[in-house]
């Protein structure tokens, strides 16, 4: 199987030197031998072109800085990909950014939290339409959150925060709100770079890291939902 990563991200220098860029924290999570993973900037403007988007069983969406509401070129051409991998029933799965920048792709509506940031590791409660636990918790990073979403498109899973922490769209789109990718240093790390950009407060950071202290996210079933549901494996 070919799978495809559309990076949204900037990689830092912490990030490259730990783990091989956001690239290789998603094959931590999502690889498995005997595939192949190719990687695309789309946020720089490298798109796979009409012969490419064919030759892959399955597409990821990841964090941005950006938001998933701006019209951005890159955004922009995003969406229009989007809408033809989703006319392909291509799998796709969007996190964090890419689950708002799907949701958007859909007809549904982004905005920034009306509650801030949410930083930390969080309660994700989930429908018992799933085969899932009734609760997982899982790292979140992110200030912008999916308002609406059109009626076919179903939400899997909710917290006291975030009204869509998880939605699927058919059997070939699911979003997901928070960072299954992410491990408690790559968090820690961005929280000092956001401290260091004032976008956050101290207090507020202390809170964040707290919470990283207290709760352990629940990495291995995230791990099997993204992978199973990437490779049709429901």
């Amino acid at each position: 199987m070919r799978f495809a990563v559309l990076l949204c991200a900037e990689d830092t220098d912490y990030v490259k030197k730990i783990y091989g860029g956001y690239f290789g924290v998603f094959l931590r999570m999502l690889a498995e031998e005997g595939e192949i993973w190719d990687v695309f900037h789309v946020a720089d403007g490298h798109f796979p072109d009409d012969l490419q988007i064919g030759l892959y069983d399955g597409y990821v969406i990841t964090g941005s800085c950006n938001d998933a509401y701006g019209n951005d070129a890159w955004i922009c051409e995003l969406l229009s990909l989007l809408n033809k991998l989703d006319s392909m029933n291509k799998r796709i799965l969007g996190i964090c950014f890419g689950h708002q920048i799907l949701a958007r792709a859909l007809g549904g509506k982004v905005a920034r939290s009306h509650s801030g940031w949410d930083i930390g590791v969080r309660t994700i409660n989930f429908s018992s339409s799933t085969k899932m636990p009734t609760t997982l918790s899982l790292i979140q990073c992110h200030r912008d959150e999916v308002h609406e979403l059109p009626p076919e498109v179903e939400v899997l899973a909710w917290s006291d925060k975030t009204r869509v922490e998880v939605f699927r769209y058919r059997d070939h789109i699911m979003g997901v709100q928070g960072h299954p990718e992410y491990t408690k240093d790559i968090l820690l790390h961005l929280i000092d770079r956001l401290l260091q950009r004032n976008l956050i407060e101290e207090p507020y950071a202390m809170e964040a890291r707290a919470s990283i202290e207290e709760m352990e996210a629940d990495k291995e079933p995230w791990k099997e939902l993204c992978t199973n549901f990437l490779k049709g494996r429901h």
